[in-house]
């Protein structure tokens, strides 16, 4: 006789697991972003952001006016991974998750409410209490009689379908010793300014209606609107590089470079600063990584070179479709992405073209700027040329399979990239390639000209 399988089901502690998924990475910004998300999965055309200040009572809620959630559908989202859900290939969302684990990891008591019938206006609410659930060490969320539910969350939804979820209990952004202290209404303050960035370059294609979607988003924080930010300031006098659209994975991902106009040639000041992005010109400079037209990284080489100030012009868009998540190895918050190996190869000339036209624009502009050190000869100008810049070639790959042979020092190209290359494949024959993703990072930052030589 078969020996029979023995199966025995373990529910895992509902207090240490929320407690653990708590730190799973999320900041406030990028926590806000995800819920975001789901807003636009609900086809909502405005959310309405709001930040309140009231000491130990502060909270923050975000409402939008999408199409919003029936009773069972409020209760499914409220779960951990919730299952019925289908994702389609322009979904932001992913794991069913970002709605529990966003809020939870700024704060303790989150509270959802939604109208799913413009006709009827039943509100239907859900509270996932922390503290409840350490306490009681269950799978629960509350479900509020309605003359107990918080007046910031129904009333977004007096006229209008679509889903409120509110903050409270804020341990994880306001601190407990001193939350009436003028310190924390500024901090509140400070995070709205960094918010109002933050999603005007994450969202910037939905905002603009440049996404593709049905509806153009307007996001407002404490009522003032959004603006969005153009990462590649198209509206300037920037250059358009060749596009290529690249194969990974049995898909495909677009590349869009663009050379940034040096200071003196943007419409004005102001401009130029804006241009800047909230990091600053030499930290923007680099991949653009867009995942469904959401923006997922801002800026970086991703490991394919370092931050160089002659190449500070260069940025280039790099978009995928979620049919590629596996390959790039999107996280939970959608805020670590990891370039395929085979697509880092295809990048590795294209970068290096792209590099070397923002680093051929920089230095003309710097030559422009700089006072001649003799008299102008005899029927010439002293000012700065206005000639044309140099235009590049009409295909950046380079027929030998890479780009910028020139070895000199004041060349834009790499000098041992074939010895970075080795040092990668020798980390991963010995398996030390997390070792070494924390040498290539120490190196960006103290030892950039090092790490850009090894073509990192």
């Amino acid at each position: 006789m078969a020996n029979r399988v023995q199966r025995e089901e373990l529910i895992p502690s509902a207090a240490r697991l929320l407690s653990s998924l708590r730190d799973l990475g999320y900041d406030f910004v990028n926590a806000v972003a995800d819920l975001i998300d789901n807003s636009i999965a609900a086809n909502a055309g405005r959310v309405d952001i709001t930040i309140k200040f009231d000491g130990e009572d502060s909270w923050v809620r975000i409402a939008d006016d999408g199409e919003g959630m029936s009773t069972g559908m409020i209760s499914e989202a409220m779960r951990l991974g919730s299952g019925t859900r289908q994702y389609d290939d322009s979904d932001l969302g992913k794991f069913g998750l970002g709605l529990k684990t966003a809020s939870l990891s700024q704060a303790r008591h989150i509270t959802v409410a939604s109208r799913s019938d413009s006709n009827r206006r039943t509100i239907d609410c859900r509270v996932l209490d922390l503290d409840d659930v350490v306490a009681r060490d269950r799978w629960e969320v509350i479900h509020p009689a309605a003359a107990d539910r918080p007046a910031e969350a129904v009333d977004p939804l007096r006229d209008t379908t679509g889903t409120v979820v509110v903050w409270t209990n804020l341990d994880r952004v306001l601190s407990r010793k001193d939350p009436f202290g003028g310190w924390a209404q500024r901090y509140l303050l400070n995070l709205a300014e960094r918010l109002d960035s933050h999603l005007g370059m994450v969202f910037e294609r939905f905002l603009t209606g440049q996404a593709r979607r049905r509806r153009k988003l307007v996001i407002t924080i404490n009522g003032t609107k959004v603006e969005p930010w153009d990462p590649f300031c198209t509206s300037e006098r920037t250059e358009h590089l060749p596009e290529r659209e690249l194969p990974v994975g049995g898909s495909i991902v677009k590349w869009r470079p663009y050379v940034l106009p040096p200071q003196r040639e943007f419409s004005d000041d102001e401009s130029w600063r804006r241009a800047s992005g909230p990091r600053q010109w030499n930290n923007q400079q680099g991949l653009y990584i867009y995942r469904a037209d959401r923006m997922i990284q801002s800026g970086g080489w991703s490991w394919l070179r370092g931050v160089d100030e002659h190449v500070k012009l260069a940025r280039a868009g790099l978009e995928f479709w979620p049919v590629l998540d596996d390959a790039f190895e999107i996280n939970i918050s959608k805020m670590r992405v990891k370039l395929p190996d085979d697509l880092r190869e295809q990048l590795k000339p294209l970068v290096s073209f792209l590099t070397k036209r923002a680093d051929e624009r920089y230095r003309i502009s710097g030559r422009r700027d700089r006072p001649p050190t003799a008299p102008p000869s005899p029927g010439k100008s002293g000012g700065g040329s206005t000639a044309t810049p140099p235009r590049p070639a009409t295909d950046p790959t380079p027929t030998n399979g890479r780009s910028g042979t020139s070895t000199s020092r004041g060349s834009t190209a790499p000098r041992n990239p074939e010895t970075g290359d080795a040092i990668v494949k020798a980390a991963k024959r010995v398996g030390a390639e997390k070792a070494l993703e924390q040498i290539r990072g120490e190196l960006a930052k103290s030892e950039s000209q090092v790490a850009y030589d090894l073509g990192w």
